[in-house]
């Protein structure tokens, strides 16, 4: 293919319509419903899954909705976000509910009953059990309650994002011989949703009420003297985006405490009722929120599924759960050795969660008890609430050593957790800073220089993940220990610059964003189109959580225009159109959605006799290349490239067991299996490095 060539399919990479982002995640929680859906899977397992769909969707509205929003409210006809995009990415999403709720209905709970576990309306609890459920209101809700009459003194209160809500419809007069007919409760959140019975009530079966529930039998006693007509519980999803202008602020941290404080009362997106609920009251509540009627969504059952997900540790049934799985300890390290000295021998890759954050963690603290570690540079995008690593990097700097720790504020949903960090090390002596002003720092790295001799020498860990232990052994990532001076190098010039108003130094091996790391990642891609059109070898696979970024997608289009193979492991929303006849052809498109959530992210670019493979904290999305400082970095390590093309690459092109395709329509399809030998990658990878876990999914 001569230059002209390659210009001309540049230049229809770039004309090719891209799918839309927003259809796309909900598209990636309809095959997440999948899991809910499948017989072989365990029943408490099948709900879970269910109830991650609703978290989910919450997380949407507050994050993706309020743009569409907005462009319903200017009446937009066209652009990326218009009324047409509204009124899609809401009859999706409802259509989403209809079926989660189905679901819920019509399998999941006769199936619990089936094993014993029933889930008790009013009309199903027998006089005892309705009996001790009375009294449970009178002692444990009632006093919480503070019913709210609407009349002029009394305004419509303000309601909490996601919380749970009654309204109720009134008749007759109160003490005063006002005729307000409307009222609102709200349920504070400290009540459980899910209430068990104890056994005596209860009696062979596991019996549980549900919060809702309870309200509904007993609004009456709330209101004496009155009648209690129409009612229905209901919820508002606002968005919860914060927005601070950091170049206005002058405390960043303070500023984000106080936007904490609001962001339970940003702009309502989506109202739910019980699908009872009379038109009138529903009516009534859009109004109150401003809301138009396609923002309505009816439930039938509980507004808030993700609740359910109490039901799961109530019960307590190993036989309904998924088989335990036990992580073990990093291959390539040893309990007992010396981490310096094994990655003096060569890097290590750590494979999380079939390989246990464990290593990692011991890494740390083997540099925190070290006496020759002089400083510990640390990067906190989302650490969670587990004390593990706050604890070692506290006790580093009561020994005395320099301990750095960038923290990221603006992790979004994480604002609180992370602030309450940044005090605590600062408290203690910890040197915080909160990285480059208007970029969130998603690079995970951690850097120990130690002294060796009459040198110092460098230590460095990068991971596709974050440094949290409960995520670690729910989703796969990838950890990588090293001390190749280039690279630790690297590492600290980043460090510098997120710490300093200097300018990002030269750097060596890793590509960073907002830097480089885009226009790298297009240069690789335009290598193995280039090859491709030489008739050489030429292959992309490249493995991440999402992919919309137009420059990125371009490229790889144009790519597979000039001749070259492209398979992409994308987890969630993907706007390339894959397959496209005589567009397309050579690109295709997966998704594996599991046991556990997928989270790597792994670039292999062949072309001609040239390999590369590239482990990142990004994804392959505009924000991400352009609007946070992310991190990329080569594996050059023979074996350790074969490990990862091994286990993260080859294992996932070929899973016949829990992958979908993207088909030239834009929709996702289960993979049809056509007589092949139904395989699992996380299976394989459970069963490789734990053998006697046989019996993995």
């Amino acid at each position: 293919m001569t230059s002209q060539n390659s210009l001309s399919a540049e230049n229809t990479a770039s004309s090719i319509e891209l799918l839309d982002r927003d259809v796309s995640i909900l598209a990636f929680n309809v095959r997440v419903l999948d899991w809910a859906k499948r017989p072989e899977v365990p029943l408490l397992e099948r709900l879970r899954y269910l109830c991650i769909v609703s978290s989910n969707l919450d997380e949407f509205f507050e994050v993706r909705a309020d743009l569409h929003m907005a462009a319903f409210r200017n009446g937009d006809t066209k652009g990326t976000y218009s009324i047409k995009t509204f009124e899609n990415v809401f009859e999706t999403a409802r259509n989403l509910v209809s079926e989660q709720y189905g679901l819920y209905n019509d399998v999941l709970l006769p199936s619990l009953e089936k094993v014993g576990i029933r889930i008790l309306s009013h009309g199903d609890r027998n006089a005892v059990q309705k009996k001790w459920v009375q009294d449970y209101f009178r002692r444990e809700v009632k006093p919480l309650l503070v019913p709210v009459g609407l009349d002029p003194a009394h305004p419509f209160p303000q309601v909490a994002n996601k919380s749970l809500n009654f309204i109720v419809q009134l008749s007759g007069k109160d003490a005063f011989g006002r005729s307000n007919d409307i009222a609102i409760v709200k349920i504070p959140r400290v009540l459980p949703r899910v209430i068990p019975l104890p056994s005596k009530v209860a009696g062979k079966e596991k019996a549980f009420v549900l919060l809702s529930s309870v309200m509904r039998a007993h609004l009456n006693e709330l209101f004496p003297g009155r009648e209690v007509g129409q009612f229905s519980q209901f919820r508002v999803t606002r968005n919860s985006d914060l927005s601070v202008d950091e170049e206005e602020v002058e405390n960043l941290r303070t500023a984000l405490r106080k936007g904490l404080q609001h962001r339970q009362y940003g702009q309502a997106l989506r109202l739910e009722v019980s699908d009872s609920c009379s038109h009138h009251l529903s009516d009534f509540l859009l109004n109150q929120f401003n809301l138009p009627p396609v923002a309505l969504f009816r439930a039938a059952g509980p507004v808030n599924l993700v609740r359910l997900s109490q039901l799961i540790d109530l019960v307590d049934d190993a036989s309904l759960l998924f088989p335990s799985y036990q992580s073990s300890f990093p291959k390539q390290l040893n309990h007992g050795s010396s981490i310096f000295a094994r990655i003096q021998q060569g890097d290590v890759l750590i494979h999380q969660p079939f390989e246990s954050f464990d290593g990692v963690l011991a890494f740390l603290k083997e540099a925190v008890e070290d006496p020759n570690v002089l400083a510990i540079k640390q990067t906190i995008y989302r650490t969670g609430s587990d004390p593990a690593m706050m604890n070692l990097l506290r006790e580093a700097v009561r020994r005395g050593k320099e301990v750095t720790a960038v923290v990221e504020l603006k992790a979004r949903f994480d604002e609180e957790t992370n602030i309450n960090w940044a005090e605590q090390l600062e408290s203690v002596g910890a040197q915080v800073v909160y990285g480059v002003v208007g970029l969130k720092t998603h690079a995970k790295m951690l850097l120990v220089t130690r002294r060796e001799g009459r040198v110092l020498k460098r230590y460095g860990h990068l991971s596709t993940g974050n440094y949290n232990p409960r995520t670690a052994k729910l989703y796969t990532d990838l950890s990588y220990l090293t001390c190749d001076a280039r690279m630790t190098a690297d590492m600290d010039t980043l460090f510098v610059h997120l710490a300093s108003p200097s300018r990002l130094g030269r750097m060596n091996k890793l590509l960073a964003a907002p830097f480089l790391l885009q226009k790298k990642l297009v240069e690789k891609i335009e290598a193995v189109g280039a090859a491709a059109a030489k008739g050489l070898p030429a292959r992309v696979v490249a493995k991440m959580n999402a992919l919309t970024d137009p420059v990125l997608i371009h490229a790889l289009i144009s790519a597979g225009q000039q001749g070259a193979q492209i398979d992409l492991i994308v987890r969630g929303a993907c706007m390339l159109p894959a397959g496209l006849p005589g567009q397309t052809d050579n690109i295709r498109v997966r998704s594996i959605i599991g046991r556990f959530l997928e989270h790597s992210r792994v670039f292999f670019f062949e072309a001609g006799d040239v390999q590369d493979i590239y482990l990142s904290s990004a994804d392959w999305m505009t924000r991400n290349m352009t609007r946070r400082v992310e991190l990329a970095w080569p594996v050059l390590d023979l074996p350790l490239r074969q490990r990862l093309i091994d286990e993260c690459l080859l294992p996932y092109l070929h899973d016949t067991r829990n992958a979908w395709t993207l088909d030239a329509d834009g929709k996702y399809r289960r993979f049809e299996k056509h007589g092949r030998k139904i395989q699992s990658a996380q299976a394989l990878l459970m069963q490789k490095y734990s053998p006697s876990h046989s019996k993995a999914r």
